[in-house]
């Protein structure tokens, strides 16, 4: 297992150093945690590229980036992680020679009830969250690994620590339950993120995989952004009394931020923030016990591979 180093206080959030020669992925990069990586990311003079299913809401995003921070280097990707076969398609029309890190970030979550299968046949959220990142980063490898030192970083959620894989019943076929489906999804893709850098430390390879989480982050704390995001008066007063414990999305940006950035981090680390797991500056933290179950992460990389047809490395 990784050592833990403690966070180096000089890591300032709001003075993130240049980084004007390298090119991220962010996905899901036009809409609430995503938008916010993207923004941050976009002041230190990277490129940033929104992936994205609408092109519409990433022109939005754009414009929103570019009015907070002139001259931003940011782009648009479509992209669709719930259509396996567009995947390849996608990272070609990047039309990039190396790429430093992609942020594993888009997701989708269902309130309603009724159970919905992508185009392959997969669970929504499963195959989305999870199947298209774990597909994605098979197309991605050769791009990360003709960086000096590219990342993949995987954004994970808090909320998984309650809940545990079901490796027979991954589409949740047996008995769906939105809210637990979501998230095994995410815990599957967090199982995935720490599997990822066991293998490829075991080839030598220069890419470094981590896990992160945005602790407790709510729509209801975050700064408007319009049209991306709109936060009213109300809205703001009604949330204050959670801002003791919880915080907005443009701070559960911070950990994948760092992760994307800072050469002290390392591969099979998990980041989150200081306070509780829940609020605060950034700090790696002990892999939990349910995510450190190697045999099953194996047993969920083979799957994958089965499922989506792809060998990730």
């Amino acid at each position: 297992m990784p050592s833990i180093p403690s966070a180096p206080p000089s890591w300032d959030v709001h003075r993130l150093p240049r980084a004007d020669d390298r090119v991220v992925l962010v996905t899901g990069g036009n809409a609430g945690i995503g938008y916010f990586i993207a923004e941050q990311l976009s002041t230190t003079g990277a490129t940033v590229v929104l992936g994205s299913r609408s092109p519409k809401k990433a022109e939005a995003a754009m414009a929103a980036i570019r009015e907070r921070v002139p001259g931003a280097r940011v782009r648009a990707l479509r992209l669709d992680l719930a259509d396996l076969s567009s995947l390849e398609t996608a990272v070609d029309a990047l039309d990039l020679t190396h790429l430093d890190a992609v942020v594993h970030n888009a997701g989708v979550a269902l309130d309603d009830p009724p159970r919905r299968e992508t185009v392959d046949g997969h669970e929504l959220m499963f195959g989305t969250n999870h199947l298209g990142h774990f597909a994605l980063t098979t197309w991605l490898m050769p791009l990360l690994s003709a960086a000096p030192a590219g990342r993949v970083v995987t954004m994970g959620s808090f909320a998984v620590k309650t809940e545990r894989l079901d490796l027979d019943d991954p589409h949740s076929r047996q008995d769906y339950r939105p809210k637990r489906t979501y998230g095994r999804s995410k815990l599957a893709q967090m199982s995935f993120g720490l599997e990822l850098d066991r293998r490829l430390r075991a080839t030598g390879s220069t890419v470094a995989s981590v896990v992160v989480h945005p602790g407790g982050a709510l729509d209801s704390l975050t700064p408007s952004r319009p049209p991306v995001h709109v936060r009213t008066l109300g809205t703001r007063l009604r949330a204050a009394p959670a801002g003791v414990l919880l915080q907005g999305k443009d701070a559960g940006a911070w950990s994948a931020v760092r992760a994307v950035l800072d050469p002290d981090v390392r591969g099979g680390q998990l980041w989150g923030p200081s306070a509780f797991g829940l609020r605060g500056r950034p700090r790696p933290e002990p892999v939990w016990a349910h995510l450190a179950d190697t045999a099953a992460a194996a047993r969920l990389w083979d799957m994958s591979r089965a499922m989506t047809g792809s060998a990730c490395i």
